[in-house]
Order: structure tokens, then sequence, then C-alpha cells
């Protein structure tokens, strides 16, 4: 690679750029199915089949926004500044307009821009910070990836409950759709004399980093951990309202939720040095577990119980945000660090389990006759909490007996 031709990391612009990217992922697959079903009568299984051929698309797509990246490269600032464009209207669409057609197809057509955006937008990133980060010395991409990530933990705390506390507004998530797009031009404003043409072999793409043993098990990690959060994220508010019976309440537990992963993801680091990554991701995983199997025994009222859940499940959560990137970042600096398009992979492993939580959960709910906002059957209630909170501890198994497999490479455990 050739850092001299990239210009010195913003790191505050990092930070918000990720935050406005962060924004744009798991926090919509929180709202987004429940405002189609809500407010447009959309079913829950058309809705799981159109996340599921979105990503069946981000197959072909992915690799080829990488492409498109690299070709890009001598125009980047111009052509990043028509992904934001494309993010922030679709957003809009999405939220803050009534569908003009079908709504099941203008939520398919908005997701599609949203997501086609994202994931130009985050390869984009990830190269423009592999080539400059050098310019903050030796550790420089570990020092830019601890401001990117901190700045990702902060957008998807206020993405998960703008919704909520905008709602006396009486328009909440139109005027969610409007604060996104200021962060985007706040985003696109800081980052406007970061995108220098760094040079990136026309081979940079996914295959060198699906070529090596260790990368690919570290996204099979990062795979299987990421489903349990998947899970958790498409039913929570469906679960809060018709399990706890607290709506209104969303907002404060998601808060306290992203809040916890937020505060400990630097304990996690810390305590990295001294025991280990693979340690400190194990015993976080083994705290998930112990704080989703309460879940099973929680019922309509005990929202402080539950809240106790967020808490501890929100600071497991902290591990995988500041430990997981880390260890792939490191990975591709020790494999191939022209290699910034494999970064892709990564947003492509969050998005696939998200969209196999909901082609999977949604269907079964709807088979069992469950109807959000509206009374239904204790069967229909007993399966949404097992899918809620026994699926992700039996993933998160699963997940600790590959990472216990996986080498994990070394030098990563303090990235600050």
């Amino acid at each position: 690679m050739f850092p001299e031709m990239a210009p010195a990391p913003s790191r505050p612009g990092y930070a918000v750029f990720a935050a406005m990217l962060a924004a744009a992922g798991l926090p919509i697959y929180i709202h987004a199915p429940k405002v189609y079903v809500d407010e447009f009568g959309v079913g829950l299984t058309a809705l799981a089949g159109v996340l599921f051929a979105l990503r069946l698309f981000d197959v072909v797509q992915d690799p080829v926004l990488g492409w498109l990246a690299q070709r890009l490269r001598g125009a980047r600032a111009l052509a990043v500044a028509g992904g934001v464009a494309v993010l922030a209207a679709s957003m809009f669409g999405l939220f803050a307009v009534t569908p003009p057609i079908a709504p099941i197809w203008w939520f398919a057509l908005m997701m599609t821009g949203l997501f086609s955006a994202f994931s130009f937008l985050t390869i984009c990133m990830y190269a423009q910070g592999v080539a400059a980060a050098p310019r903050l010395g030796p550790q420089g991409y570990l020092r830019l990836a601890a401001w990117r990530e901190t700045g990702a933990l902060l957008g998807v705390c206020a993405a998960a409950v703008a919704p909520t506390l905008l709602d006396a507004t009486g328009n909440p998530y139109g005027n969610f759709a409007l604060g996104f797009a200021g962060l985007c031009a706040l985003a696109l404003w800081l980052m406007r004399a970061q995108w220098g043409a760094s040079l990136v072999p026309a081979d940079s793409g996914f295959r060198i980093v699906l070529a090596d043993a260790v990368a690919r098990r570290l996204l099979l990690v990062a795979l299987m951990n990421a489903a349990p959060v998947a899970v958790s994220s498409t039913l929570f508010l469906f679960y809060v309202e018709s399990v706890l019976l607290a709506p209104g309440m969303e907002g404060p537990l998601l808060l306290l939720f992203f809040l916890a992963a937020a505060a400990t993801a630097p304990i996690w680091s810390r305590a990295a040095v001294r025991f280990g990554p693979r340690a400190m991701l194990l015993a976080a995983m083994a705290l998930a577990i112990a704080s989703f199997s309460w879940v099973l025994f929680l019922g309509p009222g005990d929202t402080v119980a539950f809240a106790l859940v967020c808490l501890v499940s929100g600071a497991a959560l902290g591990a995988d945000f500041a430990l997981l990137p880390a260890l792939f970042a490191r990975r591709l600096e020790q494999i191939a660090p022209e290699a910034a398009a494999g970064f892709g992979l990564w947003a492509f492993v969050s998005k696939l389990t998200l969209a196999l939580a909901a082609v999977v959960l949604l269907p079964a709910l709807d088979l069992a006759g469950f109807r959000s906002g509206s009374d239904n059957p204790q069967g229909a209630l007993d399966l949404l909490t097992y899918l809620y909170a026994l699926v992700p501890c039996v993933l998160k198994l699963g997940a600790m007996a590959v990472l216990a497999s996986t080498p994990l490479p070394q030098g990563v455990a303090n990235p600050i």
C-alpha cells in the first residue's frame, strides 16, 4: 500500500462516520419490521422473505461493491458523497414516507438502497483507514480502530433508542429519519478531507481473506457469535410489548443494553491485556448465556428483572465490540494489509446473521398465531420467549466451541 498518498486520519471523523453506519445497521432490524407490521399491516413471513432475499443479493453485490470502491479510488470523495446521499434518502423513504406502492415492495426497495450504500461506505471507510492509519504510528490502525468502534457503539445506542425518545413528537420514526440525515451531513463534513486516492491492488477483494484459514475461522466465530444478538434484536420489541406487557419501556431498556456494552468495551480490552482475548471472549459468552437463561423465568410485569438481564447481557456484548473486530483487523494486517475490501466480509457476516434470524424466527411466530399489538395465545407467547432466550443460549454455546479451537492473532489485546 502507499500510505503517503492518504491524508492523516481524523479520529473524530472516523468515529462519527462509523456511528452513522452503525445507526443504519442493527437498529434498523429492531425498528423497521415492527413499523411495517404495525402501521402498514405487512406480514411477518413476507418481511422475513424480503430480508433473506436481500442477503442473497449481498452475496453477489458485496464483491462488486468492493471492486467498484477500488475503481473509484481516484474519485473516492465524490463516490462516498453519493453513497451517503443514498443512505440518507433510503432511511427517509423507509420511515418518513407513506409507501406510494405496496408496502412490502416499498420496504424491499428502501432496504436495498440502505444496505447497498451501507456496504459500499463500509468498504470505503476501512480501505481509507488501512491506507491512512500508519501516520498515527506503529499501532496506528488499532488506535484508529478504537475510535471507530467506539463511534459505532455510540451510533447503535443513539439509533436504538431515538424513536422511543422522539415518541412525544407525534412522528417518532419520521423525525428519526430527519435526525439521521443530519448525522449523515455531519459525518460527510468531518470526513471531507479524508478520502485520498489510496492505491489498492486489483486483487484486494475477498479472495485473499477467504484463502486464509485463520481469517475464515475468525469470520465463522463472528457469524456464530453475532447470531444470538441478531435473534434478540429481531424479537426485542415484540418481547417487551407482548410478554413483559411493558409498552413504552422499549427505549429505556435498549438504552441500558447498549450503554452497558459501550461502558464495558474498554474494560474487556484492558482485561484481555492481562488474561488474553480468548479467555475474555469465552467469559463474555458464558455471561451472556447466564443472563439470557433468566429470561425463561420472566413474565408480565417483570420489567425490573429484565432490566438486569439487559444490563448483564449488554456488558457481555461489550467484549464482542471491543475484541472481535480488533482480532480480524490484526489478521488482515498480517496476511494482506492492502486487502481493505475484505472488511466488507465483516459487514456481510453481521447482515447475514440478522437476515437468517428474521427468516427463521418471524415466520415461526406467524405460524404460531402471534400478532403484534394484540392479545396472543399462550402458545405463541411461549414460543416468543423460547426464541428470544433459549435460542441465543444454544447459539452462544456453539460459538464458544468454535472459538476454543480457533488460533487467534497476537498483539491485539490493547488497541488504544
